[in-house]
């Protein structure tokens, strides 16, 4: 049976939260959240339980060389060029139980109502989970998406390595998600991503959908400092190369930034790892994480410029070397018109409540809007809590956005 009207669908938004309820069983975080981290065996079994799910529902699973997981609804028309629903399924140390995966179980959630009701699409309709979008064990960031996009080099990404140096592509084939070639990037009609905003903006004025027009400009840098071991007492200041200073006074002067851009301008090191970190001992290592952002894509090269600068001025200071070793950017980015537009039409005609917004957070979409339409879709979330155990959503204004994706993302698959 063919799609006959849109925007008339309803997901089951119990359902939805049954699943939701599942995966957040997997990986316990220390109370209420998740811990789920890129590769390892939590990360495992959420993706065995997300391909059984999409098994069950009748969908042919593939596995890219990075490990990204599709799962395909086959449309009447199969060479047409597919609609993607997708986010992702890793969370961050202390991560919350919504943060990505609400994304990729929405899109579960789409096929499953399609299923329901015998509904067919013009085009086929795949769900997608991208793998490591959080970067927490391998950086940067949003690593599956980008190599999908051909942001990074498929090789490049698999020879990342942990804190521990464990290799990006041996921990995929441990765990068995290293597929056997690459996907066609080409082969995309649209994306679009669901996703909870992260931010308190539609939480404050009791609105139920967000839809993101693009994103803040991003940059990140990862940096080593080089030291040497001393002892803290007799040692005399003159003599001192004290990695930890040189990490502290960046952490610092980043900090500075952000305040001096604010309130639109955010600027952070989030990530510090220190050597020996023992007492009696001065630090001959340390590693910075540097992360800056706003809207105006112009002020965040600036302030981006501005932290660079103060790199040789730590290194001076604390007498240690610094080098900035790894380099990225994403947010810089506008969002399909077409889409927006479609999310805005579909919102409309379901009465649903919204608002244009812009995403102040990383997202997989960045990457997907470089070679196909894409569009996403926010959520609210309590007090805009995320990145935290404490991150929280409730049923009841969170279906109207998923609601809309359903609808949209059919109404894209049948045009």
């Amino acid at each position: 049976m063919s799609l006959e009207q849109t925007n008339t669908l309803e997901i089951n938004i119990d359902r939805l939260w049954e699943t939701l309820m599942v995966s957040a069983s997997i990986g316990p975080g220390k109370s209420v959240g998740l811990s789920r981290l890129t590769l390892g065996e939590d990360d495992k079994a959420m993706r065995d339980q997300f391909v059984r799910w999409c098994k069950d529902a009748s969908c042919q699973v593939t596995i890219d060389r990075v490990g990204n997981i599709f799962a395909r609804r086959e449309g009447r028309e199969p060479t047409l060029a597919p609609v993607l629903i997708g986010s992702h399924l890793d969370t961050q140390i202390a991560g919350g139980k919504y943060d990505g995966i609400l994304g990729v179980l929405s899109g579960l959630e789409v096929i499953r109502t399609l299923n329901d009701r015998g509904l067919e699409t013009k085009r086929s309709i795949e769900v997608v989970c991208w793998t490591n979008e959080e970067g927490v064990r391998f950086q940067p960031p949003m690593m599956g998406a980008g190599a999908f996009s051909g942001v990074h080099d498929v090789d490049w990404v698999l020879s990342q390595l942990d804190e521990d140096g464990a290799v990006f592509g041996e921990e995929l084939k441990r765990i068995g998600y290293a597929g056997p070639s690459d996907r066609d990037r080409k082969d995309i009609d649209a994306y679009f991503e669901l996703h909870i905003e992260q931010g308190p903006i539609l939480d404050e004025e009791g609105l139920h959908v967000g839809i993101v027009t693009g994103g803040f400009t991003s940059f990140g840098a990862q940096t080593v400092i080089k030291g040497e071991h001393a002892h803290s007492g007799p040692t005399p200041m003159e003599k001192r190369k004290d990695a930890l200073v040189g990490a502290a006074i960046i952490i610092a002067k980043i900090s500075e930034i952000g305040w001096a851009y604010a309130p639109e301008g955010r600027a952070t090191c989030a990530r510090i790892d220190v050597s020996p970190n023992k007492y009696g001992i001065i630090a001959d290592h340390a590693e910075v994480t540097i992360d800056v952002r706003h809207p105006d894509s112009n002020l965040a090269a600036q302030m981006y410029q501005e932290a660079v600068e103060l790199v040789a001025i730590a290194s001076e200071k604390a007498n240690v070397e610094i080098e900035i070793v790894k380099e990225w950017s994403f947010g810089d980015v506008d969002f399909d018109a077409d889409l927006v537009d479609l999310i805005r039409a579909t919102a409309v005609d379901l009465n649903v409540s919204h608002r244009f917004i812009l995403s102040a957070a990383g997202h997989d979409a960045y990457h997907l809007s470089a070679i196909a339409p894409t569009a996403m879709i926010f959520t609210p979330c309590k007090d805009g809590i995320s990145h935290n155990e404490a991150e929280h959503i409730e049923p009841g204004y969170t279906v109207s956005g998923v609601n809309v994706l359903l609808n949209a993302a059919v109404n894209r698959a049948n045009a």
